[in-house]
């Protein structure tokens, strides 16, 4: 039986996840920023709502990408060089966001990125947790990706693409800036052919937890993410 949280009720076990539901773990309480920190600390995450209620998860295996693991393609690294594209870091995060929701995708109707969800992550924003990348053609935002960063740990939580390899341009200037900053793994949640394109692989639970908790709690500043001063691989 999935565990439904009151306001003030604890996450239940891990163990507690049911692999055959995607690694869903618990129904209820709120979208709120201690219990989303929280969460992501512990290694769940919100996907959807059902009736207004969060669905917290936490699957097993879990898919990441670490920095050094970036698979950089021929053909994206000439694109890169190029320079045809601009990409910007925390400078319109509700754009992104927005579009990650409005964005069609094959397999899924709809998206689960609700207006609770989008308020939520616009708030952590706000706080100095939430990030977004941006990747703009000729002053139009034609691509990007948002997630949250606690400690060296990044958190990936949707990304969107409007021009050709657009989020990949965006995800390579984040990879730049998160080994720039000694940032040690991605969390890409679940696995899909476009992440294990650019490096990402599934892990154990318990690999993941036990890299999680040592992550989140190096020190690492909140404030407005800039890619200005960064010095580029490719």
């Amino acid at each position: 039986m999935i565990q439904f949280l009151g306001p003030f009720d604890p996450f239940p076990p891990l163990e507690q996840a049911r692999e055959d539901m995607g690694g869903l773990l618990a129904i209820g309480a709120d979208l709120g920023p201690n219990r989303l920190l929280a969460a992501y600390r512990r290694g769940i995450f919100p996907w959807g709502t059902v009736e207004g209620q969060p669905l917290w998860y936490s699957p097993d295996p879990r898919m990441v990408l670490f920095p050094d693991e970036f698979r950089l393609s021929h053909s994206l690294k000439k694109t890169l060089r190029a320079g045809k594209f601009a990409v910007r870091f925390d400078t319109d995060f509700a754009a992104v966001i927005a579009h990650c929701a409005a964005t069609p995708r094959p397999g899924q109707d709809g998206t689960w990125i609700t207006a609770e969800m989008m308020n939520a992550y616009t708030r952590l924003h706000e706080l100095g947790w939430a990030h977004s990348v941006e990747c703009y053609s000729e002053g139009t935002l034609v691509g990007g990706l948002y997630g949250l960063a606690i400690g060296r740990m990044f958190y990936g939580e949707s990304m969107f693409s409007h021009c050709s390899n657009a989020s990949k341009i965006a995800f390579a200037h984040l990879i730049s800036l998160l080994k720039d900053r000694e940032f040690g793994m991605i969390d890409c949640q679940m696995r899909t052919d476009h992440l294990t394109s650019l490096g990402g692989r599934e892990i154990p639970r318990a690999a993941f937890l036990a890299r999680l908790r040592d992550l989140t709690v190096q020190p690492s500043p909140r404030t407005t993410w800039s890619g200005a001063d960064l010095q580029h691989p490719w």
